[in-house]
């Protein structure tokens, strides 16, 4: 819930409260991806990780009935703190 810098929110992410400043790094479930692992998964390209991750994101939104929203990946993002 509160940002770890130079992480921001997850929360505030999710919600659209924070704005993205650089690093290919847009609203969405890949940033969300980057706070709690960029460092191991991030910036990688397509990382089998990732896309695991986003799977299970889209089923858990397809059960609750919402939609996952855009930029889902973080292939192309550098890891915060790098």
């Amino acid at each position: 819930m509160t940002p770890q810098s130079p992480k921001p929110s997850r929360h505030d992410v999710i919600i659209g409260r924070w704005n993205p400043s650089a690093a290919n790094r847009l609203p969405g479930f890949g940033v969300i991806i980057n706070i709690i692992n960029g460092g191991l998964e991030c910036g990688r390209g397509n990382d089998n990780r990732v896309q695991d991750r986003i799977g299970f994101y889209r089923r858990h939104c397809r059960i609750l009935g919402v939609s996952p929203g855009d930029n889902l990946d973080c292939g192309n993002q550098r890891p915060f703190g790098s």
